[in-house]
């Protein structure tokens, strides 16, 4: 996640003590989490809380996060409020495009201050988008990935709170920041990021991207809608109980739509479409029964649409056929057929588990580090080392793509 773009905290070292004993040693620049703040808050420690924030804003500044310190110490919390607002909006924008599924909660406990993720054992990250997945946690179920959105903005409001009570020393109440102008602000740069996010899914270079988000924002939005459409889509089966909780699965992958789209429209010439057959073929997933996809008037009518829409995004950003080349070269990347599930990474480290006794450490830490480069989703990385010919490793390996293709759609 973090050769993504994911803030997250880094291992730095693992000691292998033997008998299945170790220590991770994980680093991140800045390891306070809202949780940390909010102890204080609670407790009214208004001195207690004060201390921690100066500590958090110096070392923001020592780590070139904050270009200069302000003055006044009200300056100060207003530069602190509008840079968690915007970091929780964008980082719960992409939680929500990549279907990664984070537990955030009014506690704040398993994020960092910069909506850097910390605690893997409440990440997932899915193939489709399970909107409705909640994780069963024995005496409540989970927030599901769009309700992340409310929770990351509940975070915010308690931020409001919590900076004006240090700017007043007055501890209002959390409902009296319900309408407070940061939360507006969240609003507006979570819908901006959404609609980046989409062209960064659809593929078009950063000098595309800009000038469509600059100057066709209202395109995005009704191609945002279509897209919406099929993404959100449903089995006819319902809420179904699964491993660790409960889904209803979602019929539709839009990696694959968006990876094979633009290179059939190539082949086949600037005027042709997908039949609807051929469409559909594309973008169900394998969750999808034949009544799920029959092809009635409004799928047909949503398919033309779709496709529509989507050739004129590609007509905005130059000549058809070069768009289509660069969009097919960096779709296939980003959108690419075998990316790792939370099904699949269990899977993946009972196989690694089996298979340590036959690696060294070295041999260990290279197949893994294959293995994070080859889920690299950025269509300008290069790979920093060749595939692995040693055989030990060259096996796991095989064995863990193959993983990977299985649970591609799962959660």
């Amino acid at each position: 996640m973090h050769k993504n773009g994911y803030s997250t905290e880094r291992a730095l070292l693992v000691l292998d003590y033997g008998g299945n004993i170790g220590l991770t040693v994980r680093v991140h620049p800045n390891l306070l989490r809202p949780s940390h703040f909010f102890a204080w808050l609670k407790q009214n420690d208004q001195t207690a809380l004060s201390i921690l924030c100066d500590q958090w804003i110096n070392q923001q500044f020592k780590n070139k996060v904050f270009d200069s310190i302000p003055k006044t110490k009200s300056a100060q919390y207003n530069l602190c409020l509008d840079w968690i607002t915007e970091q929780f909006a964008r980082t719960t924008a992409k939680f929500e495009d990549d279907y990664i599924f984070c537990w955030l909660d009014w506690d704040g406990d398993n994020i960092l201050m910069d909506g850097g993720i910390i605690d893997y054992g409440s990440i997932r990250q899915f193939g489709l988008f399970h909107s409705e997945y909640r994780y069963d946690d024995v005496e409540r179920f989970s927030t599901t990935i769009v309700e992340q959105k409310q929770k990351a903005k509940y975070l915010v409001q308690t931020f409001a709170q919590m900076f004006d009570y240090l700017k007043t020393g007055n501890k209002r109440s959390i409902k009296d920041f319900a309408t407070h102008q940061s939360l507006q602000n969240f609003d507006k740069i979570f819908e901006e990021q959404k609609d980046y996010n989409l062209l960064e899914k659809l593929g078009f270079n950063n000098k595309s991207k800009d000038y469509i988000f600059k100057n066709h924002r209202q395109i995005i939005a009704e191609f945002r809608k279509i897209y919406s459409w099929f993404e959100t889509a449903k089995s006819s089966e319902g809420l179904i109980e699964v491993a660790d909780g409960v889904n209803r699965n979602a019929i539709y992958c839009m990696r694959d739509i968006l990876r094979e789209l633009p290179q059939i429209y190539l082949a086949r010439g600037e005027s042709e479409i997908l039949s609807d057959d051929e469409f559909i073929d594309i973008i169900r997933s394998s969750y999808a029964s034949d009544e799920d996809v029959a092809l009635n008037s409004t799928l047909k009518a949503k398919i033309k649409t779709f496709q529509t829409q989507y050739r004129e995004l590609v007509g905005l950003a130059g000549k058809p056929k070069q768009v289509l080349l660069g969009l097919t070269m960096r779709s296939s990347v980003i959108n690419k057929y075998d990316r790792v599930t939370g099904d699949a990474v269990t899977t993946i480290v009972d196989k690694v588990m089996h298979a340590k006794p036959k690696l060294n450490a070295d041999d260990m830490y290279l197949v893994l580090r294959e293995f994070s480069e080859f889920q690299n989703l950025d269509p300008d990385f290069k790979r920093s080392q060749e595939p692995s010919r040693r055989k030990p490793r060259e096996k796991l390996m095989k064995t863990m793509v193959k993983i990977v293709r299985e649970y591609r759609e799962g959660l």
